[in-house]
C-alpha cells in the first residue's frame, strides 16, 4: 500500500455577483493505520422493531470517532404499511442486499453489519468484540479526504454544496478496491401519522443524507460536489473504502464538517 502525501491543494470558491468570495477553511484529516469500524445500521420508521435499535445507535455519539463511524441507513421497503420513510434511499436498500448476501443471510429491519460483518446489535459484548476485532486489522486503504462547504445553509431548507476532495490508496491484496461518500446529520425528530408506529415521536441520529459513488480506480486524486439537505445539528462526512469484490471494508474515515465554513 502506497502512502497518500499530504499535499492535497485547496478548493477554489465560486465567486458571487459581488465580487470573489473570501475563502473558506478547508477541513481534512487522515485515516489511522488501523481499521475504523464502520456500524451500518439498516433501519425505518416504518418498522415497529426499528425504534430500540434507533436509540441504541444514538447512544455511539460518544463513541471515538477514530475507533467507529455509526451510519443509520433508512430503507425504504416498508413504506407500503402506511409510513413513507422521510429518509429512505434506494440505494440504501440496494446496499443492505449487497451485505447481505456477501454474508450470507437475509435482509431485514433493523439489521446491523460492522465491518461489513452482520452483528448483533443487542449483545453488548458481541457487538464490542465485533469493533475490536475490526480495529485490531491493519488498514487496508489509506484515505486522505478534505471538504468544505460552498454555501451556507439557507433558512427555509433547501441543500447546501459541498465540496470535497480525496486522495486514496489501495492494498494490492484488494481484488477491486471502491471509495463511497456520505454525509450524516443527526438530531432529526419526526410525529409519525401513520403505519406501525403512528402515534409515536421518533428521533433519529447519525442518518445518512447524501450518498455518492463508487469511485474508481483507487490511486487517482478524486474532486467531487455532493449535495446535502440542509438541517439544523451536526453533519459529518464519511469515506469508506471497499473491496467490491468480496465485500470487505478497507478502511473508513470520519470528517466533522462544523468548522468547514462557507465563504462569508
Amino acid at each position: 500500500m502506497h502512502p497518500i502525501r499530504p499535499t492535497l491543494a485547496l478548493m477554489g470558491l465560486l465567486c458571487t455577483a459581488a465580487g470573489a468570495a473570501a475563502p473558506a477553511p478547508a477541513c481534512r484529516t487522515v485515516s489511522p493505520p488501523y481499521t475504523v469500524a464502520l456500524v451500518e445500521l439498516y433501519t425505518s420508521q416504518g418498522c415497529s422493531s426499528c425504534p430500540p435499535a434507533d436509540r441504541w445507535l444514538s447512544q455511539l455519539n460518544g463513541a471515538s470517532p477514530l475507533r467507529a463511524i455509526p451510519l443509520a441507513l433508512h430503507v425504504g421497503y416498508w413504506d407500503y404499511i402506511g409510513w413513507k420513510d422521510p429518509f429512505a434511499r434506494p440505494e440504501f436498500n440496494e446496499r443492505q442486499r449487497w451485505l447481505a448476501g456477501h454474508n450470507g443471510g437475509s435482509v431485514y429491519t433493523p439489521e446491523v453489519f460492522v465491518g461489513a460483518a452482520e452483528t448483533d446489535w443487542r449483545r453488548p459484548e458481541g457487538f464490542a468484540a465485533a469493533q475490536a476485532a475490526v480495529n485490531r486489522r491493519p488498514a487496508q486503504a489509506s484515505i486522505e479526504l478534505q471538504a468544505h462547504w460552498l454555501d451556507a445553509a439557507a433558512a427555509s431548507g433547501g441543500a447546501q454544496r459541498l465540496a470535497v476532495q480525496v486522495r486514496w490508496s489501495a492494498d494490492s491484496s484488494a481484488r477491486d478496491p471502491q471509495l463511497l461518500l456520505a454525509v450524516k446529520r443527526g438530531g432529526f425528530v419526526t410525529e409519525v401519522q401513520a403505519g406501525e408506529n403512528r402515534g409515536e415521536r421518533l428521533r433519529n441520529d447519525h442518518v445518512v443524507r447524501a450518498w455518492a459513488g463508487p469511485y474508481r480506480p483507487a490511486g487517482q486524486p478524486l474532486a467531487a460536489e455532493l449535495s446535502v439537505p440542509a438541517a439544523p445539528g451536526d453533519a459529518t462526512l464519511v469515506a469508506i473504502a471497499q473491496d467490491a469484490s468480496t465485500g470487505a471494508l478497507l478502511q473508513a474515515v470520519p470528517l466533522d464538517l462544523a468548522a468547514c465554513a462557507a465563504p462569508q
